[in-house]
C-alpha cells in the first residue's frame, strides 16, 4: 500500500517539476529534448531498481546464470 502511494506521489512531483521546467525553457526545443531524455533515463533506472527490489528473483534464472559461468 505504501509503495502505491509513494509511486503516485513521486509521479505527481515529477509531473509538476516537468511542467515548471517546460515553462522556464519554452523557447529551446533542444534543451527540452535533452531534459526529456535525461529525465526518462532517470525514471527508467528508478523503476528498474524498484522492480528488482520488490519482485523476487527466479531460481531458474539463477541456476541458468551459474551454469553459464562454469
Amino acid at each position: 500500500m505504501f509503495l502505491k502511494v509513494g509511486i503516485k506521489v513521486l509521479f505527481v512531483a515529477i509531473e509538476l517539476f516537468l511542467g515548471f521546467y517546460s515553462l522556464v525553457i519554452s523557447e529551446s526545443l533542444l534543451i527540452k529534448f535533452v531534459f526529456f531524455m535525461v529525465t526518462a533515463a532517470l525514471i527508467a533506472f528508478g523503476v528498474l531498481k524498484t522492480i528488482h527490489k520488490v519482485l523476487p528473483t527466479d531460481s531458474a534464472d539463477l541456476l541458468q546464470l551459474e551454469a553459464e559461468e562454469e
